[in-house]
């Protein structure tokens, strides 16, 4: 494949995947978040959600879910969604929320805080998953797998991924043992390992862990 077929194939791509925002924008709602979450499944850290709001001339090219782009392409959409965007915020959970009300309303209520933070209130939100946050009194939309539908909630996915993975990397350095470098807090062998060789770390997620406790 040539690189101008490479790049025709991103920019319908683009379109494609603008399909839910355009729908939303054509019925005079101007101001349309994405928002997406990352790290459901890790046994330790903060689950962390993302809100995108995108301009209808979005014009940034690779957008997709967080999941099936490397770490460096993360990292260079990262700064260009940030930059293009009319607006986007985080919303962050930690392990003792998670504890304490269960993954899934730890989500929502990052979710409802990413929101919260946009510096423009959304009109309409389109969330990845199969849910609605209550706690948002706005419009919304569920879309499963929509961060591979939707520009916004990709966006936000990569807001969200890149977020989080900084931050363990950090933690990597102050909880040494776990690998989280390398895992960003998944039940990977190396963390398993080390959980049975020290025991949990304040940033573990205790309900994830009973048989370490």
């Amino acid at each position: 494949m040539t690189k101008a077929e490479r790049l025709e194939m991103q920019k319908e791509k683009l379109q494609t995947m603008l399909q839910h925002e355009r729908r939303l924008w054509a019925s005079g709602r101007t101001y349309v978040a994405g928002v997406d979450e990352v790290g459901r499944g890790p046994l330790a850290g903060p689950v962390v959600a993302a809100a995108v709001i995108l301009p209808q001339d979005f014009d940034v090219l690779g957008i997709d879910d967080s999941k099936k782009l490397s770490p460096k392409k993360r990292e260079e959409l990262y700064g260009l969604i940030k930059e293009k965007a009319l607006a986007w915020a985080i919303g962050w959970q930690g392990p003792e929320v998670i504890d304490a009300v269960n993954i899934l309303e730890a989500t929502k209520k990052a979710m409802a805080e990413a929101v919260n933070g946009l510096s423009v209130r959304p009109q309409h939100v389109l969330i990845d998953g199969n849910f609605t946050v209550r706690a948002l009194d706005l419009p919304q939309t569920a879309i499963v797998k929509g961060d591979a539908n939707s520009t916004s909630i990709a966006a936000a996915s990569i807001l969200a991924k890149v977020t989080r993975d900084r931050y363990m990397e950090e933690m990597a350095l102050q909880y040494p043992g776990y690998a989280f470098e390398s895992n960003k807090g998944y039940g990977t062998k190396a963390h398993y390992d080390g959980l049975k060789a020290q025991g949990p770390c304040p940033i573990h997620r205790r309900t994830f862990i009973s048989d370490y406790l």
